[in-house]
């Protein structure tokens, strides 16, 4: 690809960096919607408790981190709804490993996937992207 080619479109060019790069402040508000929204899921998931707001914060950080790994090298998003099936499986995966990580974050195989589509319906609700 020549510059003639590149200037055509910067806004995409502009747009592929954005990606691409790390912002500290989108992460923290990711790490919030996630606090929310899986605060939201432990209430109605049966099989899933979470035992502080100290907990939950870090839950929302391993859950963060996870996604993001994952995404980056997997290229699969986590999103339960907005990747379909392999989408969902990976929530729930990121949430049942959660579990071994985070100490007061107590989930259960089927909570884990119950919770994953509860976080499906709730990220589709709020404004923001959680998982």
């Amino acid at each position: 690809m020549d510059n003639n080619d590149r200037n055509k479109n910067p806004e995409k060019d502009r747009d592929r960096d954005r990606d691409d790069s790390f912002n500290i402040g989108e992460m923290i508000i990711r790490i919030l919607v996630t606090a929310i929204v899986v605060a939201i899921a432990a209430y109605f998931t049966p099989g899933f408790t979470i035992d502080g707001i100290w907990s939950l914060l870090l839950a929302s950080v391993v859950i963060g981190v996870l996604d993001h790994l994952i995404q980056k090298f997997t290229g699969v998003n986590a999103s339960p709804f907005g990747r379909g099936l392999s989408g969902f499986l990976v929530a729930a995966l990121i949430l049942y490993v959660t579990k071994f990580i985070i100490p007061g974050f107590n989930i259960s195989v089927w909570g884990a996937i119950i919770g994953a589509l509860v976080i499906g319906i709730v990220d589709a609700i709020i404004p923001g992207r959680a998982m």
